[in-house]
């Protein structure tokens, strides 16, 4: 039987604002609940709604943990009553409800997968936000298929080159935008069949060339604001638009004539406020379809820089500047 300390480092936001509110702390190690798992901590990643939620824009629903973080990698220090499919010591990822920025935190069982053989722990914490994020929103609600065209904007975040590899493997020909020549590039190198720099080319005019003039058949966007009616105008007949986010805003314009006459569907969604047997699906759906490719190397990790877990606020840093290519990731010497 494993013996946990009663407390842990955790890095909790203080007030709201830039990276300077994250700031370490000495808290309580939680004890996992039923059908939870309690994970000791090696790496946690860096996501997008972490941001949004140091900033105090999307504050921690009720029952999550108010301590950052939505996906962990490491080994299980303790099971919940009811959690049984692990024991302790196996080495796991998860998406979590909010805590990873911590030596240890708890996951919904479901919502856990094993390490695909091959992956490192940095690598593993990298997977479960971006990977739950792109197959439930490219291939369960817009139903990408094979052959059709597909674009993603932000092509070189985290969400961006999970989407561009996942559409590829799966048979998609795929647009990637970007705003410099070196991200046009790593996108091509990831897969993506064209590559927009968004500062100097307008992806409307580039898909009507590249399609022929029929458009794409699926887009995922999280920049909203003005993309939105330009997203519109993309898309072919039958055509499906996802949102993720609106870094430009939510609030729009636009006439929907168009959705009508070519039959658009617009959708989206946010995986942090779903229940855990939808989470739970998910994760599934990636360990059975996913992870082998992950395994076999069809599917790369794309990695930008690691912080220990006491900068994260250095981490965060380097995320708001917007020059990363890939995933930043938190690691820990791991705890005693």
């Amino acid at each position: 039987m494993t013996t946990l300390p009663d407390t842990m480092t955790a890095i909790e936001i203080d007030g709201k604002g830039g990276p300077e509110v994250l700031v370490p702390r000495q808290i309580e190690v939680p004890k996992p609940g039923p059908g939870q798992v309690l994970i000791k901590v090696h790496a946690a990643g860096i996501n997008r709604p972490d941001v949004l939620q140091r900033q105090g824009l999307y504050p921690a629903p009720k029952g999550h943990s108010a301590i950052p973080g939505l996906e962990v990698a490491g080994e299980i220090a303790a099971n919940g009553e009811g959690a049984s499919r692990y024991k302790v010591g196996d080495k796991v990822m998860a998406l979590v409800n909010g805590g990873g920025y911590a030596q240890y935190c708890i996951a919904e069982e479901p919502a856990t997968l094993p390490i695909p053989t091959g992956l490192s722990m940095v690598e593993a914490a990298a997977v479960p936000e971006t990977f739950f994020t792109v197959w439930h929103n490219v291939f369960e609600r817009a139903g990408l298929k094979p052959g059709e065209w597909f674009m993603i904007h932000g092509g070189t975040s985290g969400i961006g080159v999970t989407a561009i590899q996942l559409a590829k493997a799966f048979g998609a020909k795929v647009i990637a935008t970007a705003g410099s020549p070196d991200k046009c590039a790593a996108c091509r190198a990831l897969g993506a069949d064209r590559a927009v720099d968004y500062r100097s080319e307008d992806f409307v005019e580039v898909v009507k060339e590249v399609t022929a003039k029929r458009g794409v058949d699926v887009i995922l966007d999280m920049v909203g604001g003005d993309y939105v009616d330009r997203n519109i105008r993309s898309l072919g007949d039958d055509g499906r638009l996802v949102y993720i986010a609106f870094l430009k805003g939510s609030k729009v314009e636009v006439d929907l004539m168009r959705v009508m006459l070519k039959r658009l569907t617009v959708t989206g969604s946010t995986l942090r406020i779903r229940p855990t047997e939808v989470k739970g699906r998910i994760a599934r759906a990636l360990e059975q379809k996913v992870s082998p490719l992950l395994a076999d190397k069809s599917l790369k990790v794309v990695m930008d820089s690691t912080f220990p877990l006491n900068e994260a606020s250095n981490a965060h840093a380097r995320l708001d500047a917007g020059a990363h290519i890939g995933k930043i990731v938190l690691t820990l010497v791991p705890a005693a």
